[in-house]
């Protein structure tokens, strides 16, 4: 199926309004996963044309994905990336620690961005950072298109370094998210280190419950973590 390309239309604004000339293309990976970072890439590509086949990572078959993020660290201007592990997500909850992943990326740039370009509705950054965001941005903004590719390419590279010693939960297939394989391997043999010990899908395991840590950061209202997924045996 195919797809319009992403265009620069959104930095072309940013420029024209607010004089901004550095523009970072933001986007993140693993936010839905179980175990694992949360990792987001931080890209800065200019006003050129990108490489051929560029979207949303999602819609990229794995090897052509691989491929093209490989292409893509070359073509843009610069790249960051950020990682928050599973112990920072279980102690400041999804909102902060993509906060902190984010700005771990952003501030790894060789140059500050004077505007950021944030993929989905929802400001997660806030000041002091500049920030426009985008439904869909990894597929019609090319630097958040450039940054979601190379951040899925990354994680993915980890999570499968990862799961070597951890064979039956198949993190090199599933980075980490609830595939059947994982799910089993979950129920057998508990938690790796790897695994966020605050989330839901402990609730449906009696016997690795006792492994689970109470939300510190769940004062009043908690943050909305989206893309959790239920533990449905």
């Amino acid at each position: 199926m195919p797809y319009e390309p992403p265009t620069h239309t959104v930095e072309r604004s940013l420029r024209a309004t607010t004089g901004a000339k550095v523009i970072a293309g933001v986007d993140e990976v693993g936010r839905g996963a179980w175990a694992g970072p949360v990792t987001v890439c931080a890209a800065v590509t200019g006003l050129r044309r990108p490489p051929e086949g560029l979207t949303d990572s999602k819609l990229i078959a794995v090897k052509r994905r691989t491929q093209l993020a490989e292409e893509l660290r070359k073509w843009v201007t610069a790249y960051a990336l950020g990682h928050a592990s599973p112990e920072e997500i279980d102690d400041l909850g999804m909102t902060a620690a993509l906060r902190l992943a984010a700005v771990r990326a952003l501030e790894a740039l060789p140059v500050r961005p004077d505007a950021v370009i944030l993929d989905g509705k929802h400001d997660y950054l806030g000041t002091p950072w500049r920030v426009r965001t985008v439904i869909k941005g990894d597929q019609s903004c090319v630097a958040v298109a450039a940054a979601s590719v190379i951040a899925k390419v990354q994680r993915d590279k980890m999570m499968a370094e990862l799961g070597i010693d951890h064979a039956d939960f198949a993190f090199a297939a599933n980075a980490g998210y609830p595939s059947p394989v994982h799910k089993a391997a979950l129920e057998e043999r508990g938690p790796t280190p790897y695994h966020r010990l605050s989330w839901a899908y402990l609730d449906a395991l009696p016997q690795w419950r006792h492994l689970k840590k109470a939300r510190s950061w769940a004062e009043g209202n908690v943050p909305e973590i989206e893309g959790q997924l239920g533990f449905d045996f």
